[in-house]
């Protein structure tokens, strides 16, 4: 009989005896494996933290108890023991569960995570609002090892530290063996150190050495560091309690013997506790454990022998972009690349097959990321910071404060821009268009195709400045390549069809869409203009100006917000030429987070494929008058925009705006 088919909501934990755990975490493991086969997700990590996950549940009283899972791509057990169980099957499926630990979905998910580095300040948080407001639940944060090379996870302990409350934050260490430390003498001296005989000895013992004049503190001191030494973990206990945290492991994540008793007297503890679990990535599937990297997060696959359900027909955009960084990287010894702890997500794995000694992964510091970008181009380098267009949001005040401001020749490769799918809300690169466009010295490029990547890439690269391409998730579209990349004129879009009806100008992948779209406005007799915008920023407001005046309408259409993005700049280019009074639709995603879903599937609700685009260019059309298009002026923009920018200062690689000179940004 299944176990886990008998677990409801938690509370029916405490009706198993410890003796059954094992089983139903070999059936939880079960599950998240089928399940994960066939609609892709975070595996390795998963199954690594079952029993832990189990073993929290069954020793507090959740939801009442909180749980704050950082990152929360670990949370499956937890979805499946907190009334999820029937519907996991919908994982990461468009109206289905989320990946991710979600508010919005159960009262048992504390907190909303999609981020490395954020579970620790949240709970914090959490711990000053139980106290503030006389309650005495318990909170525990569980952190993964690569979250503490994430500053905000410091900054969090720092905070828990010296505030002194009760919080048990667990650090799950799946990077390391277990060593000789996790067996059965460690887990007896972790149990005698978190009983309440020992704590209450310790605690005495060290009020006693305290009071003793002059040498006090400093005999105290060496008593700490004699246990720590007893328990033959120094170095990573003296580091967490010098940070205010009593340090307690590292323990075997698998063995309930060791975790269960362990667990239960480290929740007695008054004040920081750390606990240091170590588990194994991938525990009960082979491939998974051979392959940690692949399986962290992975699309469908074939069971039996753990290999992707589909391969590709045609690269990625982001090989596409590695193997242009490669070919770039040849020619000029200036070129080093850097990640935060996306490698392999970013594919910069093989530019470090071929270039180990220019590939910087800084971990989970994104902020670290850009300001040492910046500091390796003060000084004559050409670095390429490789990012998810989610993950850059993070450092945006380094991008303004430490890159732009000082024009420095920071090449900014964003991968993931637009949906990016299962991943949902938290992943979906919506923002990056219109959080960069605004910065002063940027230049922002969106490719149609894999072939404009790579120009865009060797743009950047030539350019004086910081200069940004994003780039979606997916396969590229399997067009022409050219034989070389070279660098594209700065600011100057490209006019693909001429019309005198409608003006569709379009930027990155909407840019295709919006030729099948015209293609078929034509098949009705509606004669329309597509411009590939290429440049958010500088636009190209000559070419953009001239397209405007011939036609009755315009629309514009980017996988990106709406808000203050590429359509946004065009309305203002359009505004600066006095071209007031044109109908527009500015088409893109709308002002809310954009639910998780297969790529098509968002791209059809919102309206960015070719049938979408069509109908927005006819609603337009439907409210405009059958005429001939209005008389705008020509020249009157530049005087206006060079008026409305008196103090504009030269930068290298991007001509001041000047009368008579329509090329603006």
């Amino acid at each position: 009989m299944s176990i886990l088919k008998s677990i409801q909501y938690p509370a029916d934990l405490k009706k198993l005896s410890p003796k059954q755990f094992p089983k139903l975490c070999q059936e939880i493991r079960e599950q998240i494996i089928t399940v994960v086969s066939n609609v892709g997700g975070h595996l390795g990590s998963n199954l690594g933290v079952v029993e832990l996950t189990v073993a929290l549940h069954s020793l507090l009283d959740t939801p009442k108890d909180k749980i704050v899972w950082d990152t929360s791509n670990q949370a499956y057990a937890h979805k499946l023991l907190t009334g999820r169980r029937e519907r996991f099957y919908s994982l990461r499926q468009y109206g289905g569960l989320s990946g991710f630990c979600k508010r919005e979905e159960s009262v048992y998910d504390t907190f909303n995570a999609g981020h490395a580095g954020t579970g620790v300040s949240a709970a914090v948080g959490m711990v000053e609002a139980r106290d503030q407001q006389r309650q005495s639940h318990k909170v525990v944060c569980v952190v993964g090892d690569g979250a503490l090379t994430a500053g905000m996870t410091l900054e969090g302990l720092h905070h828990a530290g010296g505030l002194g409350k009760d919080l048990l934050v667990i650090l799950n260490d799946n990077q390391m063996s277990i060593s000789k430390n996790v067996g059965a003498i460690s887990a007896y001296l972790n149990r005698t150190f978190t009983g309440e005989f020992y704590t209450r000895v310790k605690a005495e013992t060290g009020h006693f050495l305290r009071a003793i004049p002059h040498i006090g503190p400093e005999v105290e001191k060496l008593a700490r560091r004699a246990e720590e030494l007893a328990k033959g973990l120094i170095l990573p206990g003296l580091l967490f309690e010098e940070l205010g945290f009593r340090y307690v492991g590292p323990i075997d994540g698998h063995n309930f013997e060791h975790l269960l008793p362990t667990l239960e007297n480290v929740l007695k503890l008054k004040g920081p506790t750390l606990l240091h679990v170590i588990t194994k990535k991938g525990l009960g599937y082979e491939p998974a454990i051979k392959n940690p990297v692949w399986f962290h997060a992975c699309p469908a696959f074939v069971r039996e022998t753990g290999e992707p359900a589909k391969k590709p027909p045609r690269p990625s955009y982001t090989a596409v972009a590695v193997n242009t960084l490669i070919r770039l990287a040849r020619q000029d010894r200036r070129v080093v690349t850097i990640t935060a702890a996306m490698c392999e997500g970013t594919g910069l794995n093989a530019f470090e097959k071929e270039f180990p000694d220019r590939l910087y992964d800084v971990g989970i510091a994104e902020q670290h990321a850009v300001t040492f970008a910046a500091g390796l181009a003060a000084q004559g380098m050409r670095p390429v910071v490789a990012m998810y267009a989610t993950f850059l949001q993070r450092a945006y005040d380094q991008v303004v404060h430490d890159v732009a401001t000082q024009n420095l020749p920071v090449t900014f490769c964003i991968d993931r821009g637009g949906l990016v799918a299962e991943d949902g809300t938290t992943h979906h690169g919506a923002f990056d268009l219109a959080y960069l466009r605004h910065v002063p010295n940027m230049v922002v490029m969106a490719p149609k195709d894999e072939n404009e990547l790579q120009h865009m890439i060797t743009t950047c690269l030539q350019h004086d400045g910081p200069a940004a391409v994003r780039y979606p998730r997916g396969t590229s579209l399997g067009v022409a390549m050219d034989p070389e990349p070279v660098a594209l004129p700065i600011g100057k879009a490209e006019l693909l069809r001429d019309g005198t009806d409608v003006a569709i100008v379009a930027v990155g992948v909407t840019v295709w869409p919006a030729i099948k779209a015209a293609e078929r406005l034509a098949e009705e007799g509606i004669s329309a203009s597509v411009v590939n915008g290429r440049f958010v920023k500088p636009l190209d407001a000559t070419l953009i100006g001239e397209v405007a005046r011939k036609v009755r309408c315009l629309v514009t259409v980017e996988e990106a917000s709406r808000v203050g993005g590429f359509g946004s700049a065009v309305l203002e280019s359009l505004s600066g030429q006095g071209i007031m009074h044109l109908p527009t639709n500015v088409m893109g995603l709308p002002d809310w987070f954009i639910e998780q879903g297969p790529q098509d599937l968002l791209r059809e609700r919102y309206g960015l494929t070719a049938e979408g685009i069509y109908q927005g260019v006819k609603e337009l059309l439907a409210q405009v008058p059958s005429q001939a298009a209005p008389s705008y002026p020509r020249a009157e923009h530049s005087r206006l925009r060079a008026v409305s920018n008196p103090r504009a200062t030269r930068s290298p690689g991007i001509r001041l705006i000047a009368e008579g000179d329509d090329q603006g940004s």
